[in-house]
């Protein structure tokens, strides 16, 4: 009680310099500690993109839970399904919480992504045609998200690091799925090794784009207020260089090419050089105007009305209970 006492009589700059001595102590916020605003709002917007995208992620591989060619491989992406749409109600959860002092609700966020205020990730307006795209998503896109997100695990706000960890140990499963599909195409017929040459054609553009535009000597004001709050480590580039190094040598290893005859490693700069995607058009499907974004916003928005009467039922059933 008495710290709470003095804490309050802090000015504003007061409580700043003892939040940041706080996380850079190493210590965590929790949901119901004095944080900035600025910082909460870094985290909403953060944590509700990367619950929604998780949710948007579900999608692609939707389609194919009906089409996948075997029992075994409609069971495992099922599965897979299943986890995603659990992780972002895990994450929506999260953001609840921070946005609950702000009057806001999980509805808000769903309005918001129906009016296209609330962004998905890049990934997941695209089309994915054929059975080595679902392959594609799990091995690539799936281990671009675990580079993003390890670097977060130790983020500096406790309930998202908790929701992180569940996440990440869960998503390895997800990339080790999408290799299996990989490798079973790769050792497959000419056709199947064709299929999956055009669907790593076609994804590396948007996987190049999943981590942002690179920062090119100058790091955002947006990147480095979460870097000085400890929500994120590494910076766009960082990132997208550290999944070149993982993936690049293995995608050339099973013997595919990439639509890039410049990508190379410079040994000079330890840096990949690579021809950059056009991101212009990414900040055009990022606004709602790829390939399925308008397909897939309303296969959501539609799915959020028809069961509109179960979320309904529960709160009426919480609030007698209460």
């Amino acid at each position: 009680m008495q710290t709470r006492m003095e804490h309050s009589e802090l000015t504003e700059n007061e409580k700043m310099e003892a939040f940041l001595a706080r996380i850079d102590r190493g210590e965590k916020i929790e949901a119901d500690d004095w944080m900035p605003a600025d910082y909460r709002n870094q985290l909403i917007k953060l944590i509700s993109m990367h619950g929604i995208s998780e949710i948007m992620g579900a999608l692609p591989e939707k389609e194919w839970v009906p089409k996948a060619p075997t029992l075994r491989r409609k069971l495992a992406i099922m599965a897979k399904v299943q986890d995603e749409m659990g992780h972002g109600q895990l994450l929506l959860r999260v953001a609840e919480d921070l946005m609950a002092p702000l009057g806001k609700t999980r509805e808000d966020l769903m309005q918001d992504l129906f009016t296209g205020r609330l962004k998905f990730h890049n990934v997941f307006h695209m089309e994915a045609p054929t059975w080595a795209d679902a392959g594609v998503i799990g091995w690539l896109v799936d281990g671009a998200a675990i580079i993003t997100q390890t670097m977060s695990l130790d983020t500096s706000y406790a309930p998202y690091a908790r929701a992180l960890h569940r996440i990440c140990a869960e998503e390895k499963f997800h990339a080790q799925h999408g290799e299996s599909i990989v490798l079973e195409l790769a050792e497959g017929t000419e056709a199947q090794r064709q299929m999956l040459q055009e669907s790593i054609t076609r994804w590396w553009p948007s996987l190049l784009m999943f981590f942002g535009p690179p920062e090119n000597g100058t790091i955002t004001s947006n990147q480095s207020a979460n870097m000085r709050y400890k929500i994120r480590s590494q910076t766009n580039e960082e990132l997208r260089q550290a999944f070149l190094t993982k993936y690049v040598p293995r995608i050339f290893h099973l013997g595919f090419t990439l639509p890039d005859e410049t990508i190379h490693f410079d040994e000079a700069s330890g840096q990949w050089i690579y021809q950059q995607p056009d991101w212009e058009a990414f900040k055009l499907i990022v606004k709602g105007q790829g390939p399925r974004s308008a397909h897939r916003l309303s296969l959501r928005e539609t799915s959020y009305e028809d069961t509109k009467w179960v979320r309904d039922a529960i709160m009426s059933f919480g609030r007698q209970a209460g």
